[in-house]
């Protein structure tokens, strides 16, 4: 175990793959979703339209076939990551 980089020149290409699957949609609302805007618009005003993993605890769900299905910001209900699994299964 490491520390990897998931953004930028040193990414691993892992990263790079399930980024250019699944961009960055949003963080939804909420007063956690509202808080992290406002914390990335101080810090980069574009980040809307990057598909930057934006924090920790970003989740991707791939498939059997090794398909990207989605993707889940630390923003999103636990419960929602559960069904899109639990579809897959």
């Amino acid at each position: 175990m490491k520390k990897s980089d998931v953004n930028g020149e040193n990414e691993l290409p892992l990263y790079t793959f399930l980024k250019s699957e699944k961009g960055f949609e949003g963080f939804g609302s909420g007063p956690v979703a509202i808080a992290m805007k406002a914390m990335l618009k101080k810090q980069d005003k574009d980040y809307k339209n990057k598909p930057d993993i934006k924090w920790n605890f970003t989740k991707f769900v791939i498939d059997r076939e090794g398909n990207v299905v989605a993707r889940f910001e630390p923003t999103n209900s636990m419960k929602d990551l559960d069904k899109c699994i639990e579809s897959l299964i």
